[in-house]
């Protein structure tokens, strides 16, 4: 398959998605599915999530698995909001991303040039970047410091000093807004088309608009360059590349402190979208990043996907708790088209004959899609409400789901992970 064609299959699937979503919206009456409330907030959402996939797929890449992202993202929010509050956004950018670079370094350090387990390291590195950013707060943001004046508490920054620029669209999304104007008419696709449109192009944070231009810049540096190639041979076979007179320990540091950067840029956005440093504001979402990479096949675009899925699900259930209900009634019909696909591709391909010699694990396939349809359809008819408890871990829960799907797909770097020693034979 050519590379155009599977650009255009993905516009087709990215056209048909949305119209699934439209009709689901439709008869669920549940506008917030495709409002640009809805998918504003997931953009910024899906911008942490995604920089910190981005972070782990450099490093895995390299053939270092990170899983300390969370304690490299903990770092980076502490320390943009310390320089934020009192020399603007610009400092915070900077500080949050040497944040995030000097954990990718410790981390380097340890698996690289010590030979720790990978895996080890990076809980280590998730236990101290909580342990020594609340150290830091308790001996900064003290009573009667001067940040405490200013609103500080032992979990709280003072409010950044300047905010980063938000950009919106003239004409399509300020001042007329017409992009507002369509989605208010509620019309089938066309103002759900609206609706994503004007929650993308509104308000947009600078450094959101620069996280999205990451991943295409991630796939060029990574697939398109001498430099890229070199890094990616080091995580399939450090031993072939050394005997090519790659640096193979070079690369690897540069790999993991370019995967603290993101994950401290990632941390960076979270100060940002608050405009101060919480203690506990990650919340999980560096592991989060880590399973996007991982629905991503460890390539930028699939984990990109990923990032957007869970950012949307946040989303949601922060918009509309009633929402998140629908999620059933959009099961149903994805499981209702990959049925009649299924059906469709069996009649025009077979004859009678054929048709009745199909194998049983195609007909037990259909007929588990069609009872999955029918439960899903139930449930959405009678549960009016879900208890907060489980609004609340829809993110998590949908990760778990997307990941048991992907599974199967699966191809991770061969010696991502595996120690490396120069002039060992392996």
């Amino acid at each position: 398959m050519t590379r155009t064609r599977k650009y255009h299959l993905t516009l087709i699937g990215i056209a048909a998605l949305i119209a699934v979503v439209s009709l689901v919206r439709m008869i669920s009456g549940q506008n917030d599915l495709t409002s640009s409330g809805t998918f504003a907030a997931a953009l910024a959402l899906a911008v942490p999530i995604g920089l910190a996939g981005l972070g782990g797929l450099w490093a895995e890449r390299a053939g270092v698995v990170n899983i300390g992202l969370e304690g490299m993202m903990v770092l980076g929010t502490w320390f943009a909001g310390w320089a934020g509050y009192q020399w603007g956004f610009m400092a915070a950018l900077v500080a949050g991303v040497a944040a995030g670079a000097i954990g990718g370094l410790i981390h380097a350090i340890a698996t690289v040039g010590f030979g720790v387990d990978h895996i080890i390291s990076g809980v280590a590195i998730n236990l101290l970047g909580p342990g020594v950013t609340r150290f830091l707060s308790e001996v900064l943001y003290k009573e009667g410091t001067g940040a405490s004046a200013l609103g500080a508490g032992i979990t709280t920054s003072p409010a950044l000093s300047t905010k980063a620029p938000e950009i919106s669209l003239p004409i399509l999304s300020s001042g007329p807004n017409l992009l507002g104007d369509l989605e208010s008419t509620h019309w089938f696709l066309i103002s759900d088309v609206a609706g994503v449109l004007g929650g993308l192009t509104r308000n947009v944070n600078l450094l959101a608009i620069v996280a999205v231009a990451l991943v295409p810049l991630t796939f060029f540096v990574l697939w398109r360059t001498a430099f890229g190639l070199r890094l990616r041979s080091v995580g399939e076979n450090p031993w072939a590349a050394e005997s090519l007179g790659v640096s193979v320990y070079t690369l690897k540091y540069v790999a993991v402190v370019i995967s603290g950067a993101f994950a401290g840029l990632g941390g960076t956005f979270l100060v940002f979208f608050v405009s101060k440093y919480v203690e506990g504001q990650t919340q999980g979402r560096g592991f989060i990043g880590l399973a996007s990479m991982i629905f991503g096949n460890w390539r930028p675009g699939g984990l990109a996907a990923g990032a957007t899925l869970f950012g949307y699900a946040d989303g949601l259930q922060l918009r509309s708790k009633g929402a998140v209900t629908t999620i059933f009634l959009f099961g149903a019909v994805l499981l209702l088209v990959y049925l009649a696909v299924k059906v469709r591709k069996i009649v025009r391909s077979s004859g009678p004959v054929e048709i009745a010699g199909t194998g049983a694990k195609e007909y037990t396939t259909m007929a588990a899609a069609a009872a999955g349809a029918v439960v899903l359809i139930w449930l959405w008819m009678v549960i009016d409400k879900l208890p907060d408890e489980f609004v609340y871990i829809t993110p998590h829960v949908l990760t778990l789901l997307v990941l048991l799907a992907a599974s199967q797909r699966l191809r991770m770097p061969k010696a991502d992970g595996v120690r490396y020693r120069r002039g060992e034979q392996h």
